[in-house]
């Protein structure tokens, strides 16, 4: 899963911006099931980063909710954005990515104003373990996929290899967005999607775990290049789960993100 892509050409970041709105997908996007679509990460972050870009910077993140209508294809797509409920204090916003003519990610984001800084006691995490050689990183079988390449992955506990529970760090290694620089929001929306299948309680290659929708909620915004996901996944008896992980940086705590999982075998 984690070796590099000796034959092709290393990619500089998960989008190149072809104009207003306009992107094309790298293989940094790739997913696991399908190489012609996207891993649901990058969406989500690029969609909260056009958003952002609309917007008085007073105003922040606060939720986003991401809705995946069937595998995203790993083509060139638009954006578009429009303002639901606009406020200076709260202001609620969409976003469509559109590719051939349809909608195959919807983001709706809350954002809220910045204000007085309350007392805030932060219960600081211990840094990134050093790089484990020891247990290759094997996802759902032996291939190669540019989502995992793209990201540095230092497991603190569980692993893809093990079913169960896993708290890991990680580290975007490119650009969301080609030429521009990388945020601790981008970070966050990258890996947060990953949250599933690092806690998968079931063999990933015998069974499926697809999160068709997915909710970020940020207490505030992280700092560094270094995002742990702490995550953990539930399944009820009728073939439905979720997901769920708790975010930090190294001060401590930043966010939640939940999934709703559809449980089917492979």
């Amino acid at each position: 899963m984690m070796r590099p892509r000796h034959d092709e050409t290393v990619t500089d970041a998960f989008y190149l911006r072809l104009g207003v709105n306009r992107y094309q997908p790298t293989e940094a996007t790739e997913s696991p099931w399908d190489t012609t679509a996207q891993h649901g990460g990058p969406p989500t972050a690029l969609l909260a980063h056009v958003i952002d870009a609309t917007l008085d910077p007073s105003l922040r993140l606060g939720r986003i909710s991401v809705d995946f209508f069937g595998p995203i294809p790993r083509r060139l797509f638009t954006v578009e954005v429009t303002t639901v409920k606009p406020g200076r204090s709260v202001h609620l916003s969409a976003a469509r990515m559109i590719v051939d003519g349809r909608i195959a990610v919807e983001a709706r984001t809350w954002h809220l104003a910045r204000g007085a800084r309350p007392p805030v006691i932060d219960e600081p995490l211990p840094p990134p373990p050093l790089p484990d050689s020891t247990e290759p990183l094997i996802f759902a079988g032996d291939q190669e996929w540019g989502y995992a390449d793209a990201i540095e992955w230092r497991f603190v506990s569980g692993h893809f290899n093990r079913p169960g529970p896993a708290a890991v760090w990680t580290r975007v290694r490119i650009p969301l967005v080609a030429g521009e620089s990388v945020s601790g929001q981008d970070r966050a929306l990258i890996a947060a999607d990953s949250a599933n299948g690092l806690s998968a309680m079931l063999p990933l290659p015998e069974w499926f775990s697809i999160p068709p929708t997915m909710t970020t909620t940020f207490a505030r915004m992280p700092e560094g290049e270094w995002i742990h996901l702490n995550c953990r996944t539930r399944l009820a008896a009728d073939g439905i789960g979720l997901g769920h992980a708790d975010l930090a940086d190294r001060k401590g705590f930043v966010g939640e993100t939940t999934q709703p999982l559809l449980i089917r075998r492979r």
